[in-house]
């Protein structure tokens, strides 16, 4: 825990498009792809993602990449507000912002969350030959605005933002039994970020376009369709709001390279409430087709026995004719950990 500390850096970076807010875990290793995080709407790299990677086997990993996490311009802790007039890049344009990010380094694993998974996702069909694998939970490849959705989700509630964001990442079951967790995000959303660009990142998302992309079908349009080239694995618990989008977006992807993850008893956020879970999905995920995930799966059978790394496989069952991986899981709660 040490030595990640000592090598947590941030940097403020120009963009066509205005400033990212950058945090960086270790230092690039040779031709290793990096880790490039990008966040939700309501969230920011820390609450997003802290807990997924202050865990164990996360840590061991991270050894081996570095990690750089992406704020949304203006949503980290303490981002001042912005001047009166400033028009907010549109979701097409924080993708375009993260060629930035990767000056000193050949390629990206991506890892995004809602609106973070979307700027992922368009950053691949842009940048192919930079995105080695992503990780996708909660994503929604739509352009049908999500606030009138979750309004109506939130029968007897007064429509503020911040109750339209817990709806947003939270099922009708979790915002009345989880209280711990929806006490601490409910205290994050409304306290650690200015709310007047929370709104105009809100509004971007709202307005994004559909990402326009469709399955291959082999030995007709493979080469030629719109569709993600990579690896990627979707993630999704399965009471999350999210649950149909992110079945959408699997049936437009290329099945070769996909696989769909949708969490036992795990609600909206897998990354907090089941970390464990999703980095052993992380380690194992698609590795036939990446040298890196293959890579990531050595690292951790040097760390870990034989018998522990047999338990972890015997636990992941991958339903291949679906594309469905399910876990059974323990809900549990995590605190925000900085």
């Amino acid at each position: 825990l040490t030595c990640v500390s000592l090598w947590l850096q941030e940097h403020d970076i120009e963009t066509a498009h205005g400033v990212l807010h950058v945090t960086m875990r270790g230092v690039p290793k040779g031709n290793r792809p990096i880790i490039l995080t990008y966040h939700d709407i309501g969230l920011n790299h820390k609450s997003c993602f802290n807990t997924l990677f202050n865990y164990e086997d996360m840590l061991e990993i991270t050894q081996h990449f570095a990690v750089v996490h992406v704020d949304a311009p203006g949503q980290q802790e303490g981002a001042p507000p912005f001047p009166s007039g400033y028009r907010y890049p549109t979701m097409d344009e924080l993708a375009e912002m993260l060629p930035s990010v990767m000056t000193q380094v050949n390629s990206v694993i991506g890892i995004g969350v809602g609106a973070g998974a979307y700027v992922l996702s368009h950053f691949a069909l842009n940048n192919p030959t930079l995105v080695e694998g992503l990780v996708l939970i909660n994503i929604d490849p739509c352009a049908e605005g999500w606030i009138d959705w979750a309004a109506s989700k939130l029968t007897g509630w007064t429509s503020n933002l911040v109750d339209i964001i817990m709806g947003h990442h939270f099922s009708t079951d979790e915002l009345t039994e989880n209280q711990e967790l929806i006490q601490t995000y409910r205290l994050h959303i409304t306290h650690d970020i200015n709310q007047d660009n929370l709104a105009l990142f809100c509004g971007s998302y709202q307005y994004r376009k559909d990402l326009d992309i469709e399955r291959p079908i082999v030995g007709l349009n493979e080469d030629t369709v719109k569709t993600l080239t990579c690896p990627a694995l979707l993630v999704v618990g399965d009471t999350s709001p999210a649950v149909e989008a992110v079945v959408e977006c699997n049936s437009r992807l290329n099945p070769t390279k996909t696989t769909l993850l949708k969490m036992a008893d795990c609600g909206g956020l897998p990354q907090v409430v089941q970390p464990g879970k999703l980095t052993e999905a992380f380690k194992y995920f698609d590795n036939k087709n990446t040298q890196n995930f293959s890579v990531m799966e050595n690292t951790q059978k040097q760390n870990h026995n034989t018998q522990n790394d047999n338990k972890n496989i015997q636990n992941y069952h991958k339903h291949t004719q679906n594309e469905k991986i399910s876990y059974k899981m323990t809900r549990k709660t995590h605190k925000i950990r900085e």
